[in-house]
């Protein structure tokens, strides 16, 4: 059963979670060169952690090369979110990351058997309406660019999420983190090319970090990753994964009020924005319910299929 402690840590988790964007924020070195300094760390602490373990960690070659696959879509993932973070705002990143449940309510039935739900079409049709009520007056290049970019990290998110749901019903997910955090590392080096000769200030990579830029990429990387990930899959042995998948929810909440006190961000947007967000936060926040709702109907038929359920014609 779990206690108020658990449910305190899960909070704390959260919060760390939705700290990560302020963290991309505050570091002061380009997306790319975070995103692989952030992976190589990672990657080493999690081996460290496997092998104090004992954890099984050589899955053969074949599923080795598929996780390292995974990894270099959310090496992807991260830096369009941490891209995002800085054109525009964290308050507008944290909006476009939070269309994640959007998506994966519609990629995951090309992934496995499952069907799209009514309930999910009207939410998504719901998170639009809150895009277009935060941007039906906006005219600056950067906030739609930055809202773009994270819509796209909220889709790769997605995608590996539903992957590593997968994935983590073979192998162990301490073993499955750590090498797609290598492959995420591995990703972004072989990027690098196409990155200094197309992206890249100046044409050459810059690892330029100030004694506090370590502080907040070591905090990246040991507190809102490593930690904050074994954390949740531990707890996830005692909370249900209704309440896991709610209070993930709070994540957007948590980073947009740390970047209206960190960054001054509710004095630079506009009351649109938080009708806006307000939609989609509610749209974000209702799905679980509504879903496990639909869940409890369908189990309804199931056991009672000749009955006339409460609410049906």
């Amino acid at each position: 059963m779990p206690t108020f402690k658990h449910y305190l840590e899960l909070h704390f988790v959260i919060f760390l979670w939705g700290f990560t964007a302020i963290l991309g924020k505050l570091i002061t070195i380009p997306a790319v060169e975070l995103v692989f300094l952030r992976t190589m760390i990672t990657a080493l602490a999690l081996g460290a952690i496997i092998y104090k373990q004992g954890t099984p960690f050589y899955l053969g070659r074949g599923n080795v090369v598929k996780i390292m696959g995974v990894g270099v879509l959310i090496a992807a993932h991260w830096m369009l979110f941490f891209v995002s973070a800085r054109v525009s705002s964290v308050s507008i990143c944290l909006i476009g990351l939070a269309t994640c449940s959007l998506w994966t309510a519609f990629l995951e039935p090309l992934f496995t058997e499952k069907k799209v739900k009514p309930h999910e079409i009207i939410l998504a049709l719901l998170i639009l309406i809150g895009l277009y009520i935060i941007f039906r007056r906006e005219t600056n290049f950067n906030n739609f660019l930055g809202i773009g970019l994270a819509v796209g990290s909220a889709f790769l998110g997605s995608v590996f999420t539903i992957i590593n749901s997968r994935l983590a019903k073979m192998h162990p997910a301490t073993t499955i983190t750590c090498y797609e955090m290598m492959g995420a590392c591995l990703g972004t080096a072989l990027f690098f090319p196409v990155y200094t000769s197309s992206f890249a200030e100046g044409g050459t990579l810059n690892f330029a970090m100030a004694s506090m830029d370590w502080v907040y990429l070591l905090v990246l990387a040991l507190a809102c990753t490593v930690y904050a990930y074994t954390a949740s899959v531990r707890l996830m042995q005692r909370i249900s994964a209704y309440t896991m998948n709610l209070t993930v929810n709070l994540e957007p909440v948590y980073g947009i009020v740390l970047a209206w006190i960190i960054f001054n961000e509710d004095e630079q947007v506009s009351q649109d924005f938080y009708y806006g967000t307000f939609v989609i936060l509610f749209s974000v926040f209702i799905y679980p319910v509504l879903d496990a709702y639909a869940e409890r109907r369908k189990k309804l038929k199931q056991t009672f299929p000749d009955e006339v359920i409460l609410g049906e014609d």
